[in-house]
């Protein structure tokens, strides 16, 4: 069964003076502010598309990680999963860089290494950001 989820944003005015919102449809679960400084300066208590991006490819990370190493017998306790995407202006997105911390009883460093980067090579949002030239990964067990 496919699952369709929305978000929506409202733009008001040009790229560098203009700002708007975005909001999570689906969930309902918030409304946020955005501008170009945000997104490509400093945030400002705003957000930014690569903000988003972050949310979305650390949380599907995580759990692409534990579907991996639940289904090969070491279910993790917990995992924590920091996502930084890097955007530089009149390039886009240059990198993404994903830092992992887990613990996993009974599993071993390189177990572990090769649990992440499976889940780094198979979570669909990192399969969906493929464009992405430079996708980094530092995983290590806690």
């Amino acid at each position: 069964m496919a699952v369709t989820q929305s978000a929506s944003a409202h733009w008001e005015g040009s790229l560098i003076e203009g700002k708007g919102n975005v909001n999570l449809d689906t969930s309902k679960s918030g409304s946020f502010d955005i501008d170009w400084k945000a997104r490509a300066e400093e945030a400002g208590g705003k957000t930014s598309p690569e903000e988003l991006i972050a949310a979305a490819h650390s949380s599907c990370y995580s759990m692409a990680l534990s579907h991996a190493l639940t289904g090969a017998g070491t279910p993790p306790t917990s995992i924590d999963t920091n996502a930084k995407v890097t955007f530089k202006a009149g390039d886009g997105i240059i990198g993404i860089h994903l830092t992992v911390r887990a613990n996993v009883p009974g599993l071993s460093a390189e177990g572990f290494q090769e649990a992440a980067e499976g889940a780094k090579a198979n979570c669909p949002v990192s399969k969906a950001l493929a464009a992405v030239e430079n996708i980094t990964l530092d995983a290590a067990l806690v």
